[in-house]
């Protein structure tokens, strides 16, 4: 009995232990169940809480757009009252602008069609100038023909170049007579073309013959080869012509001047010349032969004429100088008249003074005293009794 208590008692214990080991695994279970099941709570009130704060931010945003969508309603009212005005306004602006380019559109079809009809016009009118442009050129060119045929006497290319030099004299303002004299001999026997008077009794002459029948032929030929021969007989044909002129006693000493003048009466031929023979030009000065153009010969002319009129200015001075110095002469005769008349006037106004002072207030103290007579006698002005005087004597 006692050595079965023991183990009963140590039974028992150990039930007791068992039942206590369960109890806090039990316990232990429960605690952790309740945990999950707290988290859990914990969890769906969290979502319960984050739910109903979005239900809140969307009644807000629900609000917001409501309240949004009325403002946004009265706005688009407004801006869709304003939006037909200005789309009435914009509509009455195009109709406007329609109507004005309407009509600008009718005044550019005038204008087109004018314009039209004055191109047809003009166009004709262009037509009848190019045809009468061709005539005229057709004429131009025959009587170009014509004229080199003329020129193809040497006669009549005398004449011509006399021709020209006349023009250009009479362009000049020179008067034959008076500033040159045409084909008169001189003293050497030859007869220049014409002669121009210079101022103290100076000469200078001219030669409008050249010959230029080589320079026709090089016009007229289409052959190269031919050109350039006639070109270079040309040349030697003017040098010939130069040299002739220096021994044809145009220069004559004490009478002319030292040079001679000769007339290319072409400019074509003139810059023809120059460029055929650029030395010709030094070669001619050389021989006291000047070569001269139409446009040349105008400066020259215009030179000579100025000089003419300077030394004529200058005679006109001396002549004026002459007659001032006559003038002079005569104002100190006049002055030394004028002098003496001015002193015999100052006599004479002291005489007049004296007569006109003095003598004559002498003279009027005597008639008063005679006045004074007369008056106490009893006479008039006359000479006769007063008339009181006269009664009593009666």
């Amino acid at each position: 009995m006692t050595s079965s208590l023991p183990l009963v008692l140590l039974l028992v214990v150990l039930l007791a232990a068992v039942g206590l080991v369960v109890g806090v695994l039990a316990l232990q279970r429960w605690m952790h169940r309740w945990q999950q099941d707290l988290a859990a709570v914990q969890r769906e009130a969290a979502e319960l809480a984050v739910r109903s704060a979005q239900v809140d931010r969307e009644r807000q945003m629900a609000a917001t757009v409501d309240a949004v969508v009325a403002v946004a309603a009265d706005k688009l009212g407004s801006q869709l009252q304003l939006g037909t005005q200005h789309v009435d306004l914009r509509n009455s602006a195009i109709e406007g602008q329609l109507t004005g380019m309407t009509e600008e559109l009718r005044r550019v079809n005038d204008l087109v069609v004018n314009l039209q009809k004055e191109r047809a016009e003009q166009h004709g009118q262009l037509v009848t100038g190019l045809a009468e442009h061709a005539r005229q050129s057709a004429e131009l060119a025959v009587s170009a023909q014509s004229l080199r045929d003329a020129l193809s006497s040497p006669k009549a290319r005398g004449q011509w170049g006399e021709r020209m030099a006349e023009d250009v004299l009479r362009l000049a303002g020179l008067v034959e007579g008076v500033n040159y004299r045409k084909q008169v001999a001189i003293s050497a026997g030859t007869i220049p073309d014409f002669t121009f008077l210079l101022p103290n009794g100076w000469k200078l002459h001219m030669d409008v013959k050249f010959p230029i029948d080589n320079y026709l032929r090089m016009l007229n030929t289409t052959v190269d080869g031919e050109r350039s021969a006639y070109a270079t007989q040309f040349g030697r044909d003017v040098r010939a012509r130069i040299k002739e002129l220096g021994t044809r006693g145009y220069i004559e000493r004490g009478e002319t001047l030292d040079y001679v003048l000769a007339f290319i009466p072409n400019e074509a031929v003139y810059s023809f010349v120059h460029e055929q023979d650029p030395a010709l030009v030094d070669d001619a000065l050389r021989q006291k032969v000047v070569l001269c153009s139409p446009f040349t010969l105008f400066a020259v002319l215009a030179v000579i004429r100025q000089s003419v009129e300077y030394v004529a200015l200058e005679r006109t001075s001396d002549e004026i100088l002459t007659v001032l110095s006559g003038f002079s002469q005569q104002w100190e005769k006049f002055s030394d008249a004028v002098d003496g008349l001015g002193k015999k006037l100052e006599t004479t106004s002291k005489a007049y003074e004296e007569l006109a002072g003095p003598r004559r207030r002498q003279l009027q103290r005597s008639l008063d005293k005679v006045d004074d007579l007369r008056s106490r006698a009893g006479l008039d002005s006359d000479g006769e009794l007063a008339p009181a005087l006269r009664a009593v004597g009666d």
